[in-house]
């Protein structure tokens, strides 16, 4: 790697933006290890003559040839500035095919490139990215020419009812000429070069390189040093990945900063601008978000910031219906506007929502809320041994409305067309509502059983954000026309009457899964799963019993986020978050010293354990 950079002669210049560059005690990132291995691999193949299954190895100019065979008898190559500006007002979408990660092992191995691209392609994606490093990713070169050919014979049988073929992104770790012909010669319209990890002028030459032979590449930048670096080298189409590869945290505003950038520096890129007829006034770049995008919220927020391209895989990979998922992006502003609906992808935005329950003393609630808890729970169930009174109640919230530095309840921002949407769908949309409210702290109070006047008496004395109904009073109860707030609604997930697994053992996962699925309805602002005990008629809560995960797993990849809460602890948490990474974790008994007197020790190595481990657990999604 640092021969790659030059060696000793390598200058601030063209490499002060690589990270750890001139500190002779930095350790490699998982990126420049990744990239290191890659170059060691090819180098292997080409001074050897032949790759790791023994076939010959093509020369560059071979290779060059080989790409204008390709593409005179499956068509040219797309120019993928012109892609993208094309498809204005409407975002373009450039959906991935990746089988693996780093971090997460296998994401979907068992799919087919071809096909997966081929759904992909029409739903609405006028991008194919096709990971092809095969170590981590467990991608192939083989992969991106299915996916080229495949979506080429979709494209010339469909009978006109798809525009054009999609442009095929080859990404990988690219640092050479050789890699960007190969590209090429397996059907490819664009590359992908990071420039966290190319020198400046490396960069440079490979912009150059993969123009002439056709090839406009996607330069993809993290950090405002990198975007100085891609504008110098000549870069036309921007990327701009919201997670930092060599720490792997993630931040959307990144995006919106180097928007804000190209600004103020007078260069023109706002994909509303495409619109414009004559090509001498059509933008000079275009910009693309390159990760951390799963929703129609996520791409109408990039889209209102003048971006043309959104990249999505994660979400898109793991979804039950992935066409349906595309669906649910609203590419077009007109159908954002008109539905604000999110609907069809597996839910992969990791765990967002952390619940502290069965409170009884406003210093405990300060506690959870400088620990990072969004929503704070009082119990008024009658057989709980964490019942609050009114002024125990009403004391919790005058603390943490004082926390959030409010004065009254926090209102919930629903769409009031979501209950019109499917049940699924407005369950989503309104989550996403909860969880944007729940920046500061919210106080829900727990009912089980109890009369909606009661419940609304509470709301109203005390002050309460929300409810959740812990009991059997049916999934419509949780309508917040019943009580003036939005209400949860706990699903019950029964074990056996001695605490162990449920009896029926022929049922899976994925069967509970989706009788779950079925019974919802959209009334409710969100689904809490808990433990039950066999033939406890109140409903279930308090039982100290983990129930299966993989139903919430199975549910999620199904579209739902859910709370999972029982049994949950400082000592399991960190296993529930990285294994099922659910959209949120609840807790009472788990953090007690007593009954409804927290542990302030295990409260806080709750909430760290559950933040560390969805960061870890967010790695490579």
């Amino acid at each position: 790697l640092l021969n790659f950079y030059g060696g000793s002669s390598a200058t601030q210049q063209t490499c002060g933006h690589i990270f750890g560059f001139g500190n002779p005690n930095h350790e490699m990132s998982m990126l420049q290890r990744i990239t290191a291995t890659t170059m060691l691999d090819y180098e292997s193949k080409l001074n050897n003559g032949q790759d790791a299954t023994l076939r010959s190895v093509p020369s560059i100019s071979q290779l060059i040839e080989q790409a204008s065979t390709f593409h005179k008898a499956h068509g040219p190559i797309l120019p993928l500035q012109s892609i993208i500006q094309s498809k204005s007002p409407c975002m373009t979408l450039a959906a991935e095919f990746k089988r693996a990660s780093p971090s997460k092992g296998d994401i979907a191995s068992h799919l087919h490139a071809g096909e997966q691209a081929c759904v992909y392609f029409g739903a609405g994606a006028s991008v194919i990215s096709v990971l092809t490093e095969e170590r981590w990713f467990k991608g192939s070169l083989e992969d991106l020419k299915e996916v080229r050919l495949a979506t080429t014979e979709l494209a010339t049988n469909s009978n006109n009812s798809l525009e054009q073929r999609p442009a095929i992104l080859r990404k990988d770790f690219i640092t050479t000429k050789y890699q960007i012909a190969e590209a090429a010669a397996s059907g490819a319209d664009t590359v992908l070069l990071i420039v966290a990890t190319t020198p400046f002028n490396v960069l440079q030459e490979l912009i150059t390189f993969a123009r002439s032979i056709g090839i406009e590449p996607l330069v993809e930048v993290h950090a405002l040093v990198e975007l100085d670096v891609a504008l110098t080298a000549g870069a036309k189409v921007i990327g701009v990945n919201n997670r930092n590869l060599h720490t792997f945290q993630m931040d959307l505003v990144q995006t919106e900063k180097v928007t804000e950038e190209l600004t103020k520096r007078g260069l023109t890129f706002h994909h509303n601008d495409c619109l414009k007829e004559e090509d001498n006034k059509k933008p000079q770049l275009s910009v693309c978000a390159l990760s951390g995008m799963s929703s129609a919220h996520d791409v109408d927020r990039y889209r209102n910031v003048g971006v043309g391209m959104c990249l999505i895989g994660e979400s898109l990979m793991r979804a039950t219906d992935a066409g349906v998922a595309i669906k649910g992006l609203c590419l077009d502003p007109k159908e954002y506007a008109a539905s604000q609906s999110v609907s069809g992808g597996a839910y992969t935005g990791g765990t967002k929502m952390i619940k502290i329950c069965g409170l009884t003393d406003p210093s405990d609630a300060l506690v959870a809320c400088r620990a990072g808890a969004n929503l704070l729970g009082v119990i008024f169930a009658e057989k709980s041994k964490r019942k609050v009174s009114v002024e125990q109640a009403r004391n919790i919230v005058d603390a943490v409305r004082k926390f959030g530095e409010r004065s009254d309840r926090m209102e919930v921002n629903i769409n009031n067309d979501s209950n019109k949407e499917t049940p699924l769908s407005s369950l989503v949309a309104k989550s996403r509502a909860l969880e944007l409210a729940a920046r500061r702290p919210l106080v829900v109070g727990v009912f089980q059983n109890q009369s909606f006047d009661f419940i609304k008496e509470m709301v109203d004395k005390c002050g309460l954000d929300l409810v959740q109904l812990h009991g059997s009073e049916g999934m419509e109860a949780a309508n917040s026309n019943n009580f003036g707030v939005p209400a949860l609604r706990v699903v019950d997930i029964e074990l056996g009457s001695d605490g162990s697994e449920d009896e029926k053992k022929d049922r899976t996962s994925m069967d509970t899964a989706a009788s779950i699925l079925s019974k919802v309805t959209s009334d409710p602002i969100a689904i809490l799963l808990d433990t039950s005990i066999k033939g406890d008629k109140h409903g279930g809560g308090g039982t100290g019993k983990t129930f299966d995960w993989t139903i919430a797993e199975s549910i999620q990849n199904m579209g739902l986020p859910v709370i999972i809460a029982g049994g949950l602890t400082p000592d399991n948490i960190s296993e529930a978050v990285g294994s099922v990474r659910p959209w949120g974790i609840d807790v009472a008994g788990g953090v007690e010293a007593g009954p409804g007197v927290k542990d302030v020790e295990k409260l806080q190595k709750f909430i760290g354990g559950a933040k560390k481990a969805a960061v870890e657990a967010n790695k490579g999604f």
